[in-house]
């Protein structure tokens, strides 16, 4: 039952990444780089700022999910039923929040010119399946582990 158990913790964070090619890069050095119009920043800006709502909630339902797995697995008499609820659950926000986090990024891909898109995919981290980035960092949109940003941290755009 512990290699179960071990073997659960191990695959679960996997689940979190996100889709290839989507990454934080509004909120890096890259933004930087790409030559934005103020209009371009401020739209990015303001999708941010319209998403960071839906974020918050998104890493909540992740985080309050991943602690009912963890209370399960945790618990001496483990009621399998219960753990796949949990589960259920677990992917499922994490789910909602890839999904949320992808419109968001697809807004902000609408305002960039086709030109700042190839230099966006051009410069963006070159990581393998297990170490892509999302809101929070290596490991995807859960970050090392959990939610879509570290404690104390908006997702607002590093666009100065």
């Amino acid at each position: 039952m512990r290699w179960l158990l071990t073997l659960l913790l191990c695959v679960l964070p996997a689940a979190a990444q996100n889709p290839r090619g989507l990454f934080n890069w509004w909120d890096s050095p890259i933004a930087r780089d790409l030559n934005l119009t103020d209009s371009q920043r401020e739209q990015i800006r303001s999708t941010v700022r319209d998403y960071r709502g839906k974020l918050v909630d998104q890493r909540a339902a992740v985080e309050k999910a991943e602690l009912e797995v963890e209370d399960v697995f945790n618990s001496d008499a483990l009621d399998q039923q219960r753990a796949t609820a949990a589960i259920d659950r677990l992917a499922n926000a994490r789910g909602d929040m890839i999904r949320v986090f992808s419109q968001m990024s697809l807004q902000m891909r609408t305002v960039l010119t086709p030109e700042q898109w190839r230099q966006l995919q051009s410069r963006r981290p070159r990581m393998g399946p297990s170490d892509r980035m999302g809101p929070g960092g290596p490991a995807g949109p859960m970050g090392p582990r959990r939610g879509p940003m570290r404690r104390g941290q908006g997702p607002g755009p590093g666009l100065d």
